[in-house]
């Protein structure tokens, strides 16, 4: 995976759990950041720390587009596009490093 390049991500707090879906040009240091909790917020409040899925784009706008396509899906729909690519709910952060 590359670092600095558009991405739309996926976190998770656990398996099925309380998920966050957001956009960076920076993947590691975004990651990290939440890892972290560095910033207030959403993810830091409920323990949002496991990347469960990223998709990377050639352009910052293409990737907003996707993120808030993302966001307007149910739950439902949103566990299924991790489990398809990510069935074992691992934390994808340890091959960004």
């Amino acid at each position: 995976m590359q670092e600095k390049r558009p991405a739309v991500y996926i976190m998770a707090s656990k398996r099925n759990g309380t998920l966050y879906t957001g956009v960076t040009s920076n993947l590691v240091q975004r990651v990290g950041e939440h890892k972290e909790d560095v910033r207030p917020g959403f993810t830091k409040r409920y323990g949002v720390h496991t990347l469960v899925y990223c998709e990377f784009h050639s352009d910052m706008r293409s990737a907003i587009v996707r993120e808030k396509q993302i966001k307007k899906w149910n739950r439902a729909w949103k566990i299924e596009l991790i489990e398809k690519e990510n069935p074992e709910w691992r934390d994808l952060a340890e091959e960004l490093w």
